[in-house]
């Protein structure tokens, strides 16, 4: 069974065709990894998923719905949700404050229209259960910008799921991570693909190898392979343009 799929996605900037007829797959509860060299066009294939930028041709379908000609928002309505490269917080304000912030912007400005935003159980009911999902439960009155990096990551993760989203799309999560971080970076995925199918898109081919189903190779702007990791490690072409020496025998 298919939830989320791209079939012949283009997009094109004067003659550089920088997704060129990209067609991937997700399954359900899946992980499905894209990699690739820089320059590949993972980053332009995550914007047209996102919405950032508008397709040039091709569909993007999630459960059944066609997201193609949707805005960013419509598409979070829709049951897409994203995590940047770099990370999108309010860093001065609390753990708490940002994830109420999220939660908020996703089921309406006030559960109580004369009511302050900091009385409202609900709303911090479910902040301070997206903190404990990814592992920020005891630190609701940290300042976000105080927190070590590998834990504003988690943060952002848990900023993405207020959306209720169906796919997270996950966008290098272990960027700038040391091995402890990368660690329970893997550990929250693998926890999180219980409730919702996951794309990501990620350089560390260990972190790739533990976590995905399947894995998507993107090579000038096309798909060169896709596989389950034997086979994206055993395929010579993947080897020579990518992962080289990074395969172990």
């Amino acid at each position: 069974m298919t939830l989320f799929s791209t079939r012949g996605l283009v997009k094109q900037f004067g003659s550089l065709r920088a997704t060129d007829n990209v067609s991937i797959e997700v399954a359900p509860n899946e992980v499905h990894a894209l990699i690739g060299p820089n320059g590949a066009g993972k980053s332009t294939l995550v914007n047209l998923i996102s919405g950032m930028l508008p397709a040039d041709g091709g569909s993007i379908v999630l459960d059944g719905v066609d997201l193609t000609g949707m805005p960013p928002h419509k598409r979070v309505r829709a049951g897409l949700s994203r995590c940047f490269q770099v990370t999108n917080l309010f860093k001065k304000a609390t753990v708490l404050s940002n994830l109420m912030l999220a939660v908020q912007s996703h089921r309406g400005s006030s559960f109580l229209p004369l009511g302050r935003r900091d009385g409202e159980a609900e709303l911090i009911e479910r902040a301070v259960a997206l903190a404990g999902r990814v592992g920020l439960g005891g630190e609701l009155d940290r300042i976000a910008g105080s927190l070590p990096h590998g834990a504003q990551r988690q943060l952002d993760v848990a900023l993405a799921l207020a959306a209720d989203p169906k796919l997270l799309l996950l966008d290098e999560p272990m960027a700038g991570m040391g091995p402890d971080e990368s660690a329970r970076m893997v550990e929250l995925i693998q926890l999180l693909r219980r409730d919702m199918a996951i794309l990501l898109i990620e350089h560390d081919m260990d972190a790739v190898f533990k976590l995905a189903d399947r894995i998507s190779v993107l090579v000038y702007g096309k798909v060169l392979a896709s596989g389950n990791a034997e086979q994206i490690k055993s395929h010579p072409e993947v080897q020579a343009v990518y992962l080289g020496s990074e395969v172990e025998a």
